[in-house]
């Protein structure tokens, strides 16, 4: 049983801001759109009652070859940002639902029609 625990280990990514801050992120998912790696990363919290109470604040960054080297930036364009940020969260939302819509009695809405009869 504790194999299967420790299965699961989170891609950590230490970024350095533009004051020198460093803060860990993990990494949800990567995609590309248009030739161009996304990354949506959320912060680390190595305590589970600190992810329980962190409010989930979602980070979208893209790639940039700077010196030859891969670094993620931020996405300076606003309307860039928005578009992948939708992107980002239908993906997520998929990969993430736990929601059993084969349940009669399911209200949830996740997938676009009603249970109810």
């Amino acid at each position: 049983m504790s194999e299967e625990m420790n299965e699961y280990t989170p891609d950590l990514y230490t970024l350095v801001d533009e004051d020198g801050n460093e803060q860990t992120f993990e990494m949800l998912d990567v995609m590309e759109v248009d030739d161009q790696r996304y990354f949506a990363l959320i912060p680390y919290q190595a305590d589970p009652e600190s992810m329980i109470e962190d409010d989930g604040e979602l980070v979208i960054l893209k790639s940039d070859m700077v010196d030859g080297e891969e670094m993620l930036v931020s996405i300076e364009d606003d309307d860039e940002f928005d578009r992948i940020g939708e992107l980002f969260l239908k993906r997520l939302d998929e990969i993430y639902d736990d929601c059993d819509c084969e349940d009669d009695g399911c209200d949830c809405g996740c997938c676009g029609h009603d249970h109810q009869d």
